[in-house]
């Protein structure tokens, strides 16, 4: 059997691309190293927060195969890099799960075929890392042989509005020839293909964006800081400057930066400018010790509150709510919810938390969310998610953090 693509990495990104191409008519191999993914696809069950368990089904109906046998790329005109780059040592990427995919992809690569680097990297990961190795694999080489690319994910887990058909698709090509034969796979399930001029262009502009979010939340968090100082309400201060209609993009200040693009994508290129051009990236390592530092300033708002009412943080019982990185979604990856209950606990304060999307983490969960509240010394809105009303916990709790500036109760100390 041939496949019209073979998607290599079925997680968050690999697993909506796949599910987008099969319902344009595509054929798709779906290879993943972990054979326990494998088989809970095969078995039409998800582990994905956008795709559910019937999704999965109508996939393996549609075209979808899931595998973790690497032949089969072989078989495929294209493929397509969906892989994890998390931070090594030193903030630069972690290229072990793309180096493994790019030779397994070198090892079955034929003449004709695409090769599509989706994974957020460095600038210069596709020519410099992916190209030698699949040409030294395979014997081809790439512009003559095959086709090679990279095109950024844009995948925003939980958006209702924007998915992966109507999201604008970023394509950069190692030769012209390559963007074209990129830009026509992706035009057969995307409604927008946007070209670079190289692979370099686009590799940066997914970092470009990700860093542009990454600063603008940094001056909002420094602002939160001055302006609880300066008894400035810096949410109602966001909501007017956000009714002037140009010039402005409303950010929120929050307990932190969560998730696998905001606190980690921007370091790619502050690593990648420090090692290559041997000066700082001065925006983003701000914007990164500003945002780092946020739990922590959760952490002593909460013991100042305490503080306040005469009651000391160590042995006080303080109750989070909601620990995922986003609202209304189940993934944790990089949430502040994290640093902030061990400082928490590092003051000596018995936490305990409250997801409905979360059903072990690491303290203890709080079953009873009404009793909870009102029982615990402290409630610290982490996460607003759509199932809380926060204004009615709000009203329940002995004393109530806003993080997330959700409640309009005048009782609620908000960030």
């Amino acid at each position: 059997m041939s496949f019209d693509v073979a998607i290599l990495g079925l997680g968050y990104v690999g697993l909506p691309l796949a599910q987008q191409a099969v319902r344009a008519g595509l054929t798709v191999a779906g290879f993943d190293v972990q054979p326990e993914v494998v088989a809970a696809l095969s078995g039409g069950r998800s582990h994905v927060d956008d795709l559910s368990d019937a999704d999965i089904t109508e996939m393996l109906a549609g075209g979808f195969t899931p595998t973790a046998d690497e032949t089969v790329i072989a078989t495929a005109a294209a493929a397509v890099i969906c892989v994890p780059t998390p931070l090594a040592e030193g903030d630069g990427p972690d290229l072990r799960a793309v180096t493994g995919a790019a030779a397994a992809i070198g090892r079955n690569l034929r003449t004709g075929m695409l090769v599509v680097l989706e994974s957020t990297t460095y600038p210069g990961t596709t020519d410099e890392v992916v190209r030698p190795l699949l040409e030294e694999l395979s014997g081809l080489v790439a512009g003559f042989d095959f086709h090679l690319a990279f095109s950024p994910e844009r995948i925003d887990p939980g958006n209702e509005r924007f998915g992966p058909r109507n999201t604008p698709k970023v394509v950069g090509g190692y030769t012209p020839a390559c963007t074209e034969r990129a830009a026509g796979f992706y035009g057969r399930f995307v409604e927008t293909v946007v070209r670079t001029r190289g692979t370099r262009e686009a590799e940066t502009a997914k970092l470009l964006e990700n860093t542009y979010r990454h600063v603008n939340i940094a001056l909002v968090n420094e602002m939160a800081r001055f302006c609880h100082e300066l008894d400035i309400d810096l949410w109602d201060v966001i909501h007017a400057a956000s009714t002037k209609p140009f010039g402005f993009q409303a950010f929120y200040p929050g307990p932190g930066v969560g998730g696998h693009c905001i606190p980690i994508d921007p370091n790619y290129l502050s690593h990648n400018v420090r090692s290559k051009l041997g000066y700082p990236f001065r925006f983003v390592e701000l914007a990164q010790e500003i945002n780092a530092t946020m739990p922590s300033y959760v952490a002593r708002r909460a013991q100042n509150l305490l503080n306040t009412d005469g009651q000391a943080v160590h042995g006080a019982t303080i109750l989070l709510l909601g620990v995922t990185y986003k609202p209304d979604i189940a993934d944790q990856r990089e949430s502040p919810a994290t640093p902030l209950a061990r400082h928490l606990q590092s003051l000596g304060a018995d936490v305990v938390y409250h997801d409905p999307y979360v059903t072990d983490w690491i303290v203890p969960r709080a079953d009873d969310l009404p009793g909870t509240v009102t029982s615990a010394d402290l409630v610290i809105l982490v996460q607003n998610h759509r199932a809380y009303d926060a204004d009615a916990l709000a009203a329940l709790a002995k004393r109530f953090f806003d993080t997330r500036g959700a409640t309009t109760d005048s009782r609620a100390h908000r960030l």
